[in-house]
């Protein structure tokens, strides 16, 4: 099935308990009954298929996993309770202490601290560097790398890799390196990594799978062989980062308008763009679907479209900029992204305040940066707004 059918009607099971329902019921068990002592204990061992505990497996994310890995294209996927329960369940399943993370420097800011900060207290280290440059990512490689990390477009910088080279170049050093990749900024919707040569796939299940900024949720996606390593060494005896069943069921009810919905992200985003890139009051906007992203080409080749994200840099004060994200009326003020409304958030006083300015700088992050997910409003009201901002903030 194509993706526009897939996300509705991909995996769809018969069960004893469906009653002939249209949409899979949600299992609220914690535990499951045995016939017997036996059963338990083959459950258990793993020599018999079937449910024991839901931090273990739990039908209703069965559902949802089944169907995230067709739409992937992955062999199985493991749900969690949110995005960086799933990059953590990864790393906790996969790494050990002596190992090296090869990871860019362009990350989701929570990544950044895991890689930098937590990882060397237990033993594993990380080296970050620009993927743009192919040649330092081939001379950053050590005998120790098990894993090479990142994101496409990147958070928030709008950055874009080239999945295929960097996955080449990880596996002709050791063909056991794992190439992981965040997709949560373009959705399985827009790219395809596992068709690029990326051995595991991870998305916030929070932004555009569900899409409606009302649940916490993630994914990993692979071969059978790791996910099962994610899942019980990862994630049953490490994280804990259980996705509820019912916040399973709602990003299945999301999923179901993935495409309408990525589809009119995509336009609006492009126009905002074409307006901020004319716009007087701004220096500079990352948006791949410009020609004048430096990763236009590499955009275009690996992506279905260019998605809902934009980042921009303002001609204004590091205040007046301030004053203009305050003054929007019906863009939303907050983080996180990918739902139907649209939200804006200011990396450099919000989400990375944290950050040294060593690291801001390294990261691409400008006082002046701005960063905006683009919702399904009519886009002349989105464009009405960012006038009467800029307008009030130059005053």
């Amino acid at each position: 099935m194509r993706i526009n059918s897939a996300v509705i009607h991909a995996k769809k099971q018969k069960t004893k308990y469906s009653y002939g329902v249209i949409n899979e019921p949600i299992f609220r068990s914690s535990t499951f009954v045995f016939d017997s002592v036996e059963q338990g204990g083959r459950r258990y061992a793993g020599k018999e298929v079937g449910y024991v505990y839901t931090r273990n497996g739990n039908p209703t994310l069965r559902y949802l996993e089944e169907r995230l890995a067709y739409i992937e294209g992955s062999e199985d996927c493991l749900c969690t309770s949110s995005g960086m329960g799933a990059i953590t369940s990864t790393i906790w399943g996969l790494l050990k202490k002596g190992d090296h993370i090869l990871a860019d420097t362009d990350l989701y800011g929570s990544t950044f601290l895991l890689f930098t900060k937590v990882l060397s207290r237990l033993g594993v280290t990380s080296t970050l560097v620009d993927f743009n440059n192919l040649q330092l990512v081939k001379k950053s490689l050590k005998p120790n790398t098990v894993m090479v990390y990142f994101e496409t477009p990147c958070n928030p910088t709008i950055k874009v890799n080239d999945i295929k080279a960097i996955a080449t170049i990880a596996h002709n050093y050791n063909k056991n390196i794992r190439v992981v990749l965040d997709n949560t900024f373009a959705s399985p919707y827009l790219q395809h990594p596992l068709q690029l040569g990326v051995d595991i796939c991870i998305h916030s299940l929070t932004k555009y799978i569900n899409g409606h900024s009302d649940v916490l949720a993630g994914c990993v996606c692979g071969n059978k062989q790791d996910i099962k390593i994610i899942r019980d060494e990862g994630l049953r005896d490490s994280t804990g980062s259980v996705l509820s069943p019912d916040d399973a069921y709602m990003v299945i009810r999301g999923l179901k308008t993935l495409a309408v919905r990525m589809n009119v992200i995509c336009q609006n985003a492009l126009a905002i763009a074409q307006y901020l890139e004319k716009s007087p009051y701004v220096k500079k906007v990352y948006y791949p679907g410009l020609k004048s992203h430096k990763n236009h080409i590499v955009a275009k080749k690996q992506m279905e479209q260019f998605g809902g994200m934009i980042s921009f840099e303002t001609n204004l004060s590091f205040s007046q900029t301030k004053k203009f994200v305050n003054n929007l009326k019906l863009v939303t003020l907050a983080v996180s992204l990918g739902g139907v409304e649209s939200l804006i958030e200011h990396p450099a006083s919000m989400t990375h305040i944290l950050f040294t300015k060593e690291a801001l700088l390294k990261s691409g992050i400008t006082p002046n940066l701005i960063r905006f997910s683009t919702g399904i409003e009519d886009v002349r009201d989105l464009i009405e707004d960012f006038d009467q901002a800029f307008k009030s903030a130059k005053k």
